[in-house]
């Protein structure tokens, strides 16, 4: 296979996966249900081209970039999940979005409260350009849809076109 689609994936995935732990350990912005779920699909392709790599059969690039490009809409429907629920768009798990209370007494909002989870879906915890990360989530998952759906397409292409053998031998009947 050539090494250089699953390298690129394999890269672009590290470093997606690489900020987001940077942005939980060294910046200190804790992750929502959500943000988690969403950082499978980019485990997923970070074992997907590291065995692909490894494995390095150019016949199986069709393959790959099939299972790749499954990952990232997967990756892609999680984080427009995630930007609706930050907008209010649709309703997110019950675990981390902000309930209307049903509490009548002080003991009821206590135990309501202390179930919550403490960092909520439906709040985006930090913005660039007033996009959210699960915005910018969703931009890469989108890119990185778009180049395995490009190289599915390249590859099923080449598998299919003719053999290429050279220019035709010029037939001495045919005046130039």
């Amino acid at each position: 296979m050539a090494r250089g689609f699953p390298v690129f994936v394999l890269l672009a995935s590290g470093a997606v996966l690489g900020a987001a732990l940077a942005a939980q350990y060294w910046g200190g912005l804790l992750p929502c249900e959500l943000c988690l779920y969403e950082r499978w699909p980019w485990e997923a392709a970070i074992v997907i081209a590291v065995a692909a790599t490894m494995a390095g059969s150019r016949p199986a690039l069709p393959w790959v970039a099939a299972l790749l490009a499954l990952v990232f809409a997967a990756g892609s429907a999680l984080a427009f999940y995630h930007v609706g629920v930050e907008e209010h768009w649709f309703a997110g798990p019950a675990a981390c979005t902000a309930p209307a209370t049903a509490a009548t007494t002080v003991a009821a909002l206590e135990a309501q409260l202390l179930h919550q989870q403490p960092v909520r879906c439906d709040q985006p915890a930090w913005s660039l350009f007033g996009v959210s990360l699960a915005g910018w989530n969703l931009l890469a998952s989108l890119v990185m849809l778009g180049a395995c759906l490009a190289v599915l397409a390249r590859a099923l292409r080449l598998a299919h076109a003719p053999p290429f053998r050279g220019a035709a031998p010029a037939d001495p009947k045919v005046r130039r």
